[in-house]
């Protein structure tokens, strides 16, 4: 099979060209350091069947970040058939020095000019034909987004793939002594082949940054925008949860109730009080997470979060932090796993480690089931947006809280320097297309973690057969007993307890454990807890889940990019104390207070 490998710099749309050649569901986002892992596809080109490699984006092919260091390593171990090179047409003077790196390894490319739509509204004009012949390379100006010049780059990829790869290990070896010809090459096929206008200007643009970017409007701006998201997510996505929950109930009723009506009592239960309730429980989010994706892909490939991390730098920067550690806090709204990973593009290991301990604390997709959930049981329509944001805002204060005391611990001298990229709209494609990934992301996990979750805290809600289901004579009202102490003074009962330490595994099985726990599901187990449970708990409960140690995917990946056990174990300990010191706090507090 002959391999592909797509190259270039951060932010050229190498992902989105990624998503259109293979249907594949790579991450699409409008700000630098996004791919951070090796994302392949398979495709067939002219009645060969390839694979395609999409490596991260890169600045300098022997520079020292992680990502260089992993696009380097791949180079050298799997010299590919083909390396396609994705160019930002509109940074075309900036961008052009790694081409020529790569060029200078001996290798069969293919160039494509990404983004020649924006380069003409711009005034650029660039020779591909002209251009090609001074590199001696194809040169193609295509937009990835909408597809424009595809069939043209396909066959020029089709066509290269027909000759043979030189070697090029020992150019690598050598291409570090190169760098004074970069430079004259540069200006050489610049000078002949590119005209680009005094003044770059992008007028929406302008007018854009100008309120969006205000010293003093900007950052009420984003919040605005922020809780403007949540109220569309809350608005457009009750009726939908609501609706999948009738269907989900309907289906019990009218399906399986019957099937099972002959089975012994303990596998009707297990299949039905156990696997149905939680697994029905947590799927009745999926819309809401559909919904949450799709508002976060609009904002976040519009160029606002490049946006958001240049108002941020300032206060970062007081935190030891900078404004792309802020980009990763946002990244962990969707999960945390792939804003850890996205903290490769820091080359200083400090700042790395420290956005590292503060990135958990982002509220991710996996705690907004359970706060929704808890949320529209227990409050108002009117207020439960207001709660939710809340949430949002505790998080950051707990991100903000944590950098400040252990700065001095990680000190960062890395300057920070962020390209702002145009204002851009996400087509309908990259949107649906990230909601699919979303969703077989969600089915991933239910098949791995929620329905073993569910199972075994069924079994411990009915374990020994003696006891009664649910009871404190179980095994889980034993482990809620014993634990009670602990979490009395912060309002949460035996049973929170218990889908607290499976939420310990993946947050999801939170409300599946619930489910469970109660025997009961959707609006049923929503009024359940409404009648156990008053405000002031409950929202104890959600600083408590919010804060807590993350899940094991997510302590998983801080052990393998810190490689530090220390550091893990740091992480961990330290936000279990965090979550019972805020909770405490709240929860005592609001009682003396009256309520």
């Amino acid at each position: 099979m002959k391999r592909i490998a797509l190259l270039g710099m951060p932010n050229t749309g190498k992902s989105t060209l990624f998503n259109r050649l293979t249907g594949g569901a790579a991450r699409v986002g409008n700000w630098p350091g996004i791919t951070v892992e090796l994302l392949t596809g398979k495709i067939l080109l002219g009645g060969d069947m390839a694979e395609i490699i999409d490596l991260p984006g890169i600045y300098d092919i022997h520079g020292f970040s992680e990502d260089e260091q992993v696009v380097r390593h791949f180079l050298h171990d799997n010299v590919p058939d083909l390396a396609v090179v994705v160019l930002n047409a509109t940074q075309i003077e900036r961008q052009l020095s790694l081409l020529i790196q790569l060029k200078q390894l001996n290798l069969n490319m293919v160039v494509l000019l990404n983004m020649a739509d924006e380069a003409k509204k711009f005034g650029i004009t660039i020779d591909g034909d002209k251009m090609g012949q001074l590199l001696g390379m194809p040169i193609h100006l295509i937009s990835a987004k909408y597809g424009q010049g595809q069939p043209e780059a396909m066959h020029a990829i089709t066509k290269a793939l027909r000759y043979p790869t030189p070697g090029m290990a020992e150019a690598l070896r050598t291409q570090l002594e190169q760098d004074a010809h970069i430079e004259h090459e540069m200006a050489r096929v610049l000078n002949s082949a590119v005209q680009v206008p005094a003044r770059l200007s992008d007028t929406r643009t302008d007018k854009l940054d100008s309120l969006m970017l205000h010293p003093w409007l900007g950052l009420p701006i984003f919040f605005g925008i922020m809780y403007l998201l949540f109220q569309g997510i809350f608005f457009f996505g009750q009726p939908l949860q609501s609706g999948v929950a009738d269907i989900l109930g309907w289906l019990r009723e009218t399906l399986l109730d019957p099937s099972c009506a002959g089975l012994p009592a303990w596998m009707s239960g297990l299949l039905l009080d156990g696997i149905y309730n939680g697994v029905a429980t947590v799927a009745a989010f999926v819309p809401i997470i559909i919904l949450f994706f799709l508002f976060m892909a609009i904002v976040e490939d519009t160029g606002y979060l490049s946006r958001a991390a240049f108002l941020m730098d300032a206060l970062m920067a007081k935190m030891g932090l900078d404004g792309r550690s802020f980009v990763m806090l946002l990244m962990g709204f969707g999960c945390n796993v792939p804003a850890l990973m996205g903290t490769r593009v820091m080359r200083s290991r400090s700042l790395r480690l420290l956005s590292m301990l503060v990135i958990p604390f982002s509220l991710c997709s996996a705690r907004l089931q359970v706060f929704v959930f808890i949320t529209a049981a227990l409050f108002s329509p009117k207020t439960a947006p207001l709660v939710l944001f809340s949430l949002y805002l505790f998080s950051f204060a707990a991100a903000i809280l944590t950098a400040l005391l252990f700065k001095r611990r990680f000190a960062n001298t890395e300057p920070f320097v962020l390209e702002l990229p145009p204002y851009r709209f996400p087509t309908g494609r990259q949107m649906l297309l990230r909601g699919w990934h979303e969703v077989t992301h969600f089915l991933r996990r239910a098949s791995q973690f929620i329905i073993a979750g569910v199972v075994l805290v069924w079994l411990l809600t009915n374990l020994p057969p003696s006891a009664a289901p649910a009871s404190a004579d179980t095994l889980a009202g034993m482990i809620g007993g014993w634990l009670h102490p602990l979490f009395a003074p912060i309002g949460i009962d035996e049973q929170l307890t218990i889908a607290l330490i499976f939420g310990f595994v993946a947050k999801e099985i939170v409300i599946g454990s619930l489910a469970v726990i109660y025997g009961m599901s959707g609006d049923a187990l929503g009024g359940v807890l409404g009648q156990h449970l008053d405000w002031v708990q409950a929202y104890s409960f959600m600083l408590f889940t919010l804060i807590y140690t993350p899940c094991l995917s997510t302590i998983a990946t801080l052990r393998n990019e810190s490689k530090n056990n220390g550091f893990t174990l740091l992480a961990l300990a330290w936000s279990l104390v965090l979550a019972w010191l805020v909770s405490f706090l709240f929860y005592q507090g609001a009682r003396a207070l009256g309520y």
